[in-house]
């Protein structure tokens, strides 16, 4: 059984969450929490944030247990990002893009169990 468990329009940069969420892809659940608990940077509040409403989902939607659940997929797009200009000298401006994320996190269930 899968669980899915997304996290639209996050104002970080996907090259950013990209970085941590290649760590943890196709770990445990619980031991992901962790690495993610400990890691300084910044895309890893984010990405807890999405696997901790994936793991709660699972239990409480899916009555799943915690301990049984892997992480099978983790996606890092693009959202939309917003245009913005800095002034430069002369009287121009440089432009600049701030961008965002959109993060999907699917669980599945060690046991295998088809629904």
């Amino acid at each position: 059984m899968e669980i899915k468990a997304e996290s639209k329009t996050t104002r970080i940069s996907p090259r950013k969450v990209r970085l941590v969420a290649d760590v943890i892809k196709n770990k445990p659940v619980s031991q992901a929490l962790n690495i993610l608990s400990i890691t300084n940077k910044r895309g890893s509040s984010v990405l807890l944030k999405t696997l901790r409403s994936a793991v709660a989902n699972a239990v409480n939607n899916a009555k799943l247990k915690e301990d049984l659940l892997t992480i099978k997929i983790i996606e890092v797009g693009e959202g939309p990002f917003l245009k913005r200009y800095r002034p430069s000298t002369r009287g121009r401006v440089h432009p600049y893009k701030k961008r965002s994320s959109h993060i999907r996190i699917i669980l599945e269930d060690k046991n295998g169990t088809k629904s």
